[in-house]
């Protein structure tokens, strides 16, 4: 059996039933004449029909379905009969056919006021609670369950009782506030609540009513204390009451949401006709032109999947929203970003040649590594691009050659400064959830070159920083790897972009400060200093007509005599590079450019003596060879951030007690390299006929020029032995010889570097022989050999060839007299250094 609710008007005093015969009335008698009238006598044995997810009270009328076929075999029988039937709820809910051991062992005597039979064979019956009984004893199963039954009397105290009125009015009231929460009740409810007057009715009635578990009404059924009964109910009817109070609230809340979302919307709409009056598109219509413009791009399926997900998310949105404009903005820079877009290749080799020999001149291993990256692109079209870095000081020209490359190429040209760059977002770009995010530099520098294969410049590398933000130089691992670059994944932009077609070139000053890392992924291409030619061609080339043409002039009004660039080069600079050379020609041109201006005569021609007029006195003093006739004073050559120089080692020898002095700046290195030659002149002072008591009778002092210059460095070795064993042995150095190289303790000479500039500064300051390591030997040929046709060169492996090469068997004037040495005892304490 199952129970239908249905609306009785009244609930207690009329039923309304709705049958194929037009509509009844059935009236029903209140539940205190019930108990007075004999009418309804109730046996001792009652037929038991079982109910499911109900529970039947005393005075409720409830319509029950009946469908199983013992169900309906009880109800007509009795229907024909006294109508009087046990009602019983199933302790077992899930029990199809119930027999008497799934019954609870209370129930209520019900009377059948109605009996309707429908089309499809169920029967409903109207049935109304009489009295509460328990089952004393089950009868039979078949063909309906019967039990012989006790009748539980109705046990409530006098209501006119303070307690009792005050617990029937908390009911009472708990009712109406359930009514006044719940709007699916018919307000007629109320009224059938107002007319009760028995408080154990009233109990029955709502303990029908309440919202509780089938076995928290049966409690209540089973409960035989009235006032007991109605505490427990009432506790049941408040919990009711929170909970119809909290879905009350939440309505409240959802109706106050939907209605702003309806005038929200209702606004957007008038906003709408507005902007299409006026011709202004709309949100859906900018979504709907981004989503056309996505069509045309060649970008991959995944980014494609992607960017349509972004502007389904952007419909959703309220166009007045934070998140719509940065979600609009996001779309924007996918579509800006150049997706598959490259640009085609120069595969003219001759071309590309002349392009980068017209632009920059010299660094022929730069043009070489260019024009092979082309050749190998030329036959193979899909090579991943080289990372190239070029390494030199600064004014060389490496910056500047990023653009020839492009230029010769037939790419895009787009530089990146990371100077001073020390946040990985500047690399990897922001997360979109950040307020202000954008996308890194590479992306944002995609973006404005609107090519996916351009030449890029990462200009100054070395000078990256790192702090708290994070490390650029480790996110830049992923840029600079040809294996990982195809799948770059920018914090911001959130897909993959392939960046091996681009050809990185980062340039550098030293590559002591380049993360090893990343120096590991880049293909290192060191530019050397210019020479004095290649600076005189330079100038000639690019730097006079550059100059001329900035400040207005033509060829005709100026020129300069190449022995005015030379002595602007020697004089007015001190650099590897070109950059302070080119405002020197800035400056001379700018005079004659104020001449022509105030029609005053100046030279067409510039010559040596006009330079110191326009550039005032020289700035740099050169150190020339300087002819000796001093004992210990040898020429070595030096290498500087701004080229070579040759620098004097002087020695001298006064009387002491063999102490070692050495002044001039000099760093560890060049400290040791001194005493390392001084150990060496000992221990093999008998090969050398130097008195071995002259280095315990007199003090040596070792002095490198220019005091206020700092100096390191091992290559000044041989250099030093030269000088040590000229003053001890008072014989002569050769005159217009220089030297370069380390030394050891077994009088091995090692190789050391920047051999090309040392060379060229030897050439400068009229240095007719050098002597060098033997295996420097592979440096010397990389230089233009004509800039060496007058240079001898002599290549040593050990420190007996140099002292041959560099000391004379002539004896210095006025030679220091060591027969006068007297013996002392041997010293085996370590030599003194100041």
């Amino acid at each position: 059996m199952s129970s239908k609710r249905k609306n009785f008007s009244g609930g207690v005093l009329s039923a309304e039933i709705v049958d194929d015969e037009g509509v009844e009335m059935i009236s029903l008698p209140s539940p205190d004449e019930d108990q007075n009238n004999e009418k309804y006598t109730i046996p001792s044995e009652l037929p038991i029909l079982p109910v499911k997810n109900t529970v039947l009270f005393p005075g409720v009328v409830i319509p029950i379905t009946v469908g199983r076929q013992k169900s309906i075999k009880l109800v007509k029988k009795a229907y024909k009969g006294n109508r009087i039937i046990g009602v019983i709820a199933q302790a077992n809910q899930a029990k199809e056919e119930p027999n008497s051991e799934d019954l609870y062992r209370v129930g209520t005597v019900a009377h059948i006021l109605k009996m309707l039979v429908l089309p499809d064979g169920n029967t409903t019956i109207i049935i109304q609670g009489k009295r509460r009984f328990e089952v004393s004893e089950y009868l039979q199963e078949e063909p309906y369950i019967t039990a012989k039954v006790t009748l539980i009397p109705e046990i409530f105290p006098d209501v006119k009782k303070r307690e009792t009125k005050a617990l029937v009015n908390s009911l009472k009231d708990a009712a109406s506030k359930i009514l006044s929460l719940n709007p699916e009740i018919p307000q007629e409810a109320q009224i059938a609540l107002d007319n009760i007057e028995s408080a154990s009715f009233l109990t029955h009635f709502l303990s029908s009513n309440v919202n509780a578990d089938v076995s928290d009404k049966q409690k209540l059924l089973e409960t035989n204390d009235g006032v007991q009964r109605a505490t427990v109910l009432l506790q049941y009817m408040l919990k009711d009451i929170q909970l119809l109070e909290l879905k009350y609230e939440i309505q409240n809340k959802v109706h106050s949401d939907i209605d702003q979302q309806q005038r929200d919307y209702y606004l957007r709409q008038q906003i709408k006709v507005l902007q299409d009056e006026l011709g202004y598109d709309g949100p859906d219509q900018e979504v709907e032109n981004l989503r056309a413009r996505g069509v045309t791009k060649k970008w991959p399926d995944a980014v494609a999947k992607h960017f349509n997900k972004e502007l389904d998310k952007v419909l959703r949105m309220n166009p007045m929203a934070a998140e719509y404009p940065i979600t609009v903005n996001y779309a924007e820079l996918l579509l800006d970003l150049p997706w598959n877009e490259h640009t085609k290749d120069n595969f003219d080799l001759v071309k590309a040649q002349k392009v980068l020999d017209a632009d920059h001149y010299g660094m022929d291993k730069v043009k070489e590594r260019i024009i092979e990256y082309l050749a190998v692109l030329k036959l193979k079209h899909n090579l991943k691009g080289p990372i190239l870095c070029l390494y030199g000081p600064p004014g060389v020209g490496k910056t500047s050659l990023g653009k020839s490359v492009a230029r010769a190429l037939g790419r895009k040209y787009v530089r990146m400064s990371l100077g001073g760059v020390h946040d990985e977002a500047e690399i990897r770009g922001h997360r979109k959830t950040y307020v202000g995010a954008m996308p890194g530099k590479v992306i944002h520098n995609l973006k404005k070159v609107q090519s996916a294969n351009p030449v890029f410049i990462l200009d100054e590398i070395d000078k990256l920083a790192s702090d708290f933000r994070g490390d650029p130089a480790s996110a830049l691992l992923e840029v600079l790897d040809p294996e990982q670059n195809h799948s770059f994944m920018d914090n911001y932009l959130e897909v993959e972009f392939d960046l091996s077609k681009v050809l990185f070139i980062a340039t550098a000053n030293s590559l002591e400060t380049i993360h090893p890392a990343l120096r590991d992924r880049m293909e290192i291409i060191e530019i050397t200093g210019y020479t004095l030619e290649e600076k005189l061609q330079i100038t000639k080339k690019h730097l006079l007509p550059k100059q001329r043409e900035e400040h207005g002039l033509k060829t005709k009004d100026v020129t300069l005599d190449p022995k005015a660039l030379v002595k602007i080069i020697e004089e007015y600079t001190g650099e590897s590079g070109v950059r302070n050379l080119e405002r020197k020609i800035g400056s001379v041109v700018r005079k004659v450019a104020k001449a022509i201006a105030m029609g005053q005569e100046y030279p067409k021609t510039i010559q040596p003596a006009d330079i110191s007029k326009m550039l005032g006195g020289e700035i740099y003093d050169r150190e020339l060879y300087q002819h000796n006739e001093v004992p210990g004073v040898v020429p070595g050559l030096a290498w500087t951030p701004v080229g070579g120089e040759i620098l004097f080692i002087e020695a001298s020898l006064s009387r002491g007690r063999g102490k070692l002095t050495l002044s001039g700046q000099l760093g560890d290195v060049m400290k040791e390299s001194a005493v390392t030659a001084l150990s060496y002149l000992r221990a093999n002072s008998e090969d050398l006929q130097i008195n071995y008591k002259v280095f315990d009778q007199y003090d040596l002092h070792v002095h490198v020029p220019a005091g206020g210059v700092p100096k390191d460095g091992p290559s000044a070795g041989i250099t030093m032995l030269t000088a040590l064993a000229s003053v001890f042995t008072q014989r002569k150095v050769k005159d217009f010889l220089a030297m370069t190289g380390e030394i050891t303790l077994r009088g091995k000479v090692l190789p050391v570097g920047g051999i090309k500039e040392k060379m060229l500064a030897a050439i400068r300051a009229g240095i007719k022989e050098v002597v060098l390591c033997r295996k420097n030997k592979k440096d010397v040929e990389e230089i233009n050999q004509g800039y060496l046709k007058d240079l001898g060169i002599h290549y040593v492996e050990y420190v007996h060839e140099v002292l041959e090469i560099a000391l004379l068997k002539e004896k210095v004037r006025n030679p220091i007299d060591f027969t006068t040495v007297e013996h002392e005892p041997f010293r085996t304490e370590s030599i003194p250094v100041e």
